[in-house]
């Protein structure tokens, strides 16, 4: 089972208005709601690959029936920590430039974050585990390492698809997957990454530093993988950006679900692209049939100097 935690799940609410003016009433051309949250989008991708998963995390309140409503119609386990709180809503506004509002989220109590850890202690030692998104102010800011120490412990593949110090913190329990893009690579680095070949040279200090895997998100200049002693690029397909909510979460299912069935690291991170642009050119996620009509157009270079 592929599992995700979503510490601070949403609802996220998609507003399109064409002529936004402040201080006066807007009209939307577009609305619509879905469940938010970078642990439930994995999630909602690796269903439509045909992969088994299952979303944990903190839910509470109409909000919270709402996000484990929807994805039950989309057949998508769940085995959410029920809290007192409400789970948030975000507003994604879309007026020429997208622009986020995002709350930020219910307090979770000292009980519940036990109750989830040990959810993650039970898991067995054939399952993955996928660690993404914000951690909550009321939630230990060691939280991503301290789960991947206990699922290096127990043999458990774990991906990490966050940020500045409790990415690096992560690191010395060897995840098998991490994901920054190219900004969050420099800030790691006090740097700025401009090209492919600054994307290898850091994303392998990343490597020697324990990460398994990592992929480097470049937005229009594609991605970098490196593994091993090895470095690869892959360009991204041609297309138009409508969304970009959701795309590096979809490279991550796409990587994970296409290397469970595979386990050919290559052919997953080629999917991995053409998950990310086809949720880029959609107004949701995208889906299998968008991926695969996007896949021929993906090429991947291995790349000198490691």
């Amino acid at each position: 089972m592929i599992y995700t935690v979503t510490l601070n799940p949403s609802i996220d609410y998609l507003v399109e208005v064409k002529s936004f003016q402040m201080g006066k009433v807007n009209r939307t051309s577009y609305d619509a709601k879905f469940p938010g949250g970078k642990g439930i989008n994995v999630s909602r991708v690796l269903k439509r690959l045909g992969n088994s998963t299952t979303a944990l995390g903190f839910i509470g309140g109409q909000t919270g029936e709402f996000v484990k409503r929807f994805l039950r119609q989309e057949e998508i386990f769940t085995d959410f920590t029920e809290i007192a709180g409400d789970t948030r809503i975000n507003i994604k506004l879309k007026t020429g430039l997208e622009t986020e509002i995002n709350s930020q989220g219910p307090v979770i109590s000292k009980g519940n974050y036990q109750q989830l850890f040990s959810q993650i202690e039970q898991l067995n030692n054939n399952d993955i585990l996928i660690l993404s998104g914000s951690i909550p102010p009321s939630v230990p800011s060691d939280v991503y390492e301290a789960m991947a120490r206990s699922c290096s412990d127990n043999g458990i593949k774990v991906v990490v698809d966050t940020s500045g110090k409790g990415l690096l913190k992560v690191l010395p329990h060897r995840p098998f997957l991490i994901k920054p893009n190219h900004h969050e690579l420099g800030e790691l680095f006090s740097t700025e990454i401009r090209t492919v070949d600054d994307a290898r040279e850091y994303g392998a200090k990343l490597v020697e530093a324990g990460a398994q895997n990592v992929i480097v998100s470049m937005a229009g200049q594609g991605a970098v993988l490196c593994t091993g002693g090895n470095s690869y690029s892959a360009n991204v397909p041609k297309g138009n950006v409508i969304n970009s909510v959701g795309a590096g979460d979809s490279m991550v299912a796409g990587f994970i679900g296409t290397y469970e069935r595979t386990g050919d690291i290559l052919s997953a991170f080629r999917f991995s692209l053409a998950a990310g642009s086809a949720t880029a050119f959609s107004s949701d996620l995208g889906t299998l049939d968008k991926i695969e009509e996007l896949l021929p157009q993906i090429a991947i270079n291995q790349l000198t100097g490691g």
